[in-house]
């Protein structure tokens, strides 16, 4: 019998159409205040930025929503609020703002889109893109290979301890650039490959310390940097992080940095990941999206080298469970697929994917 873990947050506020009841899924339509499938969320203090994926735009509240079901108040990639479809986005997976810009990830147009300025107001066009010549092409890696300026299905972006980071998971890598990168400025660099050429999964060599099979997601501050390694079922960290391509020596979710081992709709523990999509670090809290099992992972205590369990979960009782709405109703603790999360001043945002919302949960005294 593995006892439950202590939740140190608590639910706060729902964004989204309220659940009808039981399993059934709150209503997706778009709308301001109606969210499909969003997989990516970020927040200060003056505003929240949520990827709605499924209805290929990005909502942003502000000021910082506080209610449940509180409508957005600027909508881009669409016409209005209630337009769906791909048109400036495809799939949008990943958002942030960092020195006053703001950054999407474009996931199946493969590029970061960059607003120089966040918008005030719906429909602001975005400044330029990163990946692409251009706004209007559109082609995986420039339709060419892999380069220093192109990307295929990025899904996720960072920024951390002055560099941006983008998950370039389609690349197999994770590319950097040092401070936030200008208009036709290509990668300074990348984990995961050998070079700005290569894209092979896991490197070609099999799973190790220093591969990645769907990077997604990434955290860190000056001391720490983590990767979420969705395909292999690991999120990777450096202590110090990397200058450059390096062999990781935090290793989350698997026994060993061979491993790869995913459960699949069976008993859980403290110390597996399935699918893990999302991180978020802040203030050595280290907040895991562990997304197959329907749950989000906190890791409390310093993370240095080896490996290490959780300290304690969010969305299940205990750390074996795993099922989706713990398998009985959509509550406001529970989860289906969470995919993108974001901690800030003792809040955490999680972008609640299969249940259509996105939460906001608070730390308890």
């Amino acid at each position: 019998m593995i006892a439950a873990a202590r939740a140190p947050f608590a639910p706060q506020c729902r964004l989204g159409a309220a659940s009808a009841g039981g399993l059934a899924l709150p209503d997706a339509h778009p709308t301001p205040a109606q969210l499909y499938a969003p997989r990516a969320v970020w927040f200060d203090d003056e505003r929240l930025v949520v990827a709605d994926t499924g209805n290929h735009r990005v909502l942003i509240w502000n000021p910082l929503p506080e209610e449940d079901g509180a409508p957005a108040q600027v909508v881009l990639g669409q016409p209005d609020f209630y337009s769906e479809g791909p048109k400036l986005f495809h799939l949008p997976t990943g958002v942030g703002i960092f020195g006053g810009k703001l950054f999407v990830a474009d996931a199946w147009h493969h590029r970061i889109l960059v607003w120089n300025e966040v918008p005030a107001q719906s429909g602001a066009p975005p400044d330029y893109a990163l990946g692409q010549s251009d706004l209007a092409a559109l082609e995986p890696n420039r339709g060419g290979n892999a380069s220093a300026d192109s990307l295929y299905w990025p899904f996720g972006v960072g920024f951390v301890h002055g560099r941006f980071y983008v998950a370039d998971t389609g690349n197999r890598r994770v590319l950097y650039w040092d401070g936030l990168p200008e208009r036709g400025r290509p990668a300074d660099g990348a984990l995961g490959q050998p070079d700005l050429q290569q894209n092979a999964e896991n490197r070609g060599e099999g799973v190790g310390p220093r591969s990645f099979r769907w990077a997604h997601a990434i955290a860190g501050d000056e001391r720490r940097l983590f990767v979420a390694d969705a395909g292999n079922h690991r999120v990777l960290g450096w202590s110090p992080p990397p200058q450059g391509d390096a062999c990781a020596n935090i290793l989350l979710g698997q026994p060993d940095f061979a491993g790869d081992l995913e459960l699949s709709y069976r008993a859980q523990s403290a110390a597996k990941l399935r699918f893990p999509y999302g991180a978020s670090y802040e203030d050595g809290v280290l907040a895991v999206a562990d997304t197959a099992n329907n749950r989000v992972l906190l890791y409390e205590r310093p993370l240095e080298s080896g490996s290490a369990e959780a300290d304690a979960v969010l969305g299940q009782t205990d750390f074996a469970a795993f099922g989706e709405n713990r398998w009985k109703a959509i509550t406001p603790s529970t989860m289906c697929w969470p995919y993108g999360l974001h901690l800030h001043r003792r809040r955490l945002a999680i972008a609640d994917s299969g249940n259509n919302r996105v939460m906001l949960w608070s730390r308890e005294a």
